[in-house]
């Protein structure tokens, strides 16, 4: 029976976009992927609370990867919702020291002066995961039908979360905020082509990115 998804845009700091939430209904309760930026927690809330998610409601938080838009409420939720956090080691240490570059190559200089200036990580939203997914898990024990896929590229410890009937929540490897695109963000390019690869080979039917309106399989690049 397919999971009702709720999608959630957030705005991100100083208006350069939004990145996408996704709250998924099971019997067990709620599901919610990837967080969004502590500059918008009470947005977070309303749209949870207006779903029926309460304290107390909320079964896991799976993040798929550790930028900060994608984790910025993770500490605040698994302590007011008594939840758990899932995410891959890879990028357990983005997570534990609020440092999106800690695993990453080189990279872009001026980002790395910038995201820290303007898009700051304080001490209390950093977290250390309660659950470190694997490629192959199954969310079946929190109520959800779906298997965990290991897509680095974007980050190391990048995931997705493919669904039993054909969602696929991929995080940054792919976006589509002017038409379904590889990430233009990519801390190892070939790796991530090689997921996307990966991906095209699996029964997906709807791709929902952490940028941008989902899109059906036959459009990833």
């Amino acid at each position: 029976m397919p999971h009702e998804i709720r999608t959630i845009r957030l705005l991100l700091p100083l208006h350069i976009g939004r990145v996408n939430c996704y709250l998924i209904g099971t019997d067990r309760g709620h599901i919610l992927i990837d967080t969004g930026t502590a500059s918008r927690r009470r947005e977070l809330e309303v749209e949870l609370a207006a779903s029926g998610c309460k304290p107390g409601g909320l079964a896991l938080v799976v993040i798929t990867h550790g930028d900060f838009d994608h984790i910025g409420n993770a500490a605040y939720l698994r302590t007011k919702y008594r939840c758990k956090i899932a995410m891959h080691e890879g990028d357990r240490g983005m997570a534990e020291r609020g440092d999106m570059f800690w695993n990453r190559k080189k990279g872009n200089a001026l980002l790395r002066v910038l995201i820290p200036a303007f898009m700051r990580f304080p001490k209390a939203d950093r977290f250390t995961p309660d659950v470190f997914l694997e490629d192959g898990a199954r969310l079946t024990d929190y109520g959800l039908d779906a298997t965990v896929l290991s897509i680095p590229g974007h980050s190391t410890g990048s995931i997705g979360v493919l669904t039993d009937d054909g969602s696929l929540f991929c995080g940054d490897l792919l976006e589509n905020t002017k038409g379904p695109a590889f990430n233009a963000i990519m801390d190892d390019p070939a790796v991530g082509r090689a997921s996307v690869d990966r991906l095209k080979g699996l029964a997906v039917r709807t791709v929902y990115p952490g940028h941008g309106a989902p899109f059906p399989k036959e459009l990833v690049p």
